[in-house]
């Protein structure tokens, strides 16, 4: 009786195992299928995750070329703007109705300044002889530097030939100049107003050769 107990128990366990066996490969093979398909998704997506980023690079790509391009074509029309506003000489050479202003604005300023000058001497009268030295002084260096300046101009205007004329009459000019005050100073010689005559004059004749200059040379 025990024996045939123990038969039926060995039994059961059998079938028991080849159930249990039978139910876990579904489950296996579902579970396998299922690993599968997430891997065939996983991989689905990561291949259109690529496309995508291939077309964002490519949309980049063509934004960047873009903008270089824009921003050449900016650069090249910024750099004919400053190089045709650098040369104003160039305008003045083709453009007569610049030259003719030109002439205008320094007869203005050569205005300007002599009145600014008058007005200096004025104030000064009555000083003593060395505030005048020093007003007569300040007064040539100005009168002195607009000369060179005006001088400077009509080297970009005049012809070699006439700048050559120019050149060697601007030298009997000074020698004149030079004389002139020296002559003029003699009357006071060895005394306090000697200096001050001799550099009223060079301060008066610069004067005048500036406006000689402008009115007479300059386009």
């Amino acid at each position: 009786m025990k024996i045939y107990r123990e038969k039926i128990i060995v039994i059961f366990t059998i079938v028991f195992l080849i159930l249990l066996s039978a139910c876990d490969d579904p489950a296996e093979e579902s579970h396998i299928k299922l690993e599968n398909q997430s891997q065939e998704n996983h991989t689905t997506q990561d291949s259109n995750a690529n496309s995508s980023n291939d077309d964002a690079t490519k949309h980049v790509t063509n934004d960047n070329n873009t903008n270089t391009d824009t921003v050449d074509t900016s650069n090249n029309d910024i750099n004919e703007k400053v190089e045709t506003s650098n040369n104003p000489k160039e305008e003045n050479k083709s453009d007569p109705n610049i030259a003719a202003s030109l002439k205008e604005d320094y007869l203005r300023k050569l205005n300007e300044t002599k009145k600014e000058m008058d007005e200096a001497q004025k104030k000064s009268e009555g000083e003593i002889t060395y505030a005048l030295k020093k007003v007569e002084g300040d007064r040539y260096d100005v009168w002195d530097g607009l000369l060179n300046e005006v001088y400077g101009v009509l080297q970009e205007q005049l012809s070699t030939e006439e700048m050559n004329q120019l050149r060697e009459e601007q030298r009997n000019w000074i020698d004149y100049r030079d004389n002139t005050a020296k002559e003029a100073s003699l009357k006071y010689k060895g005394g306090t107003m000697e200096h001050l005559e001799y550099v009223t004059v060079l301060a008066d004749l610069t004067e005048e050769r500036c406006y000689e200059l402008v009115e007479d040379y300059m386009k």
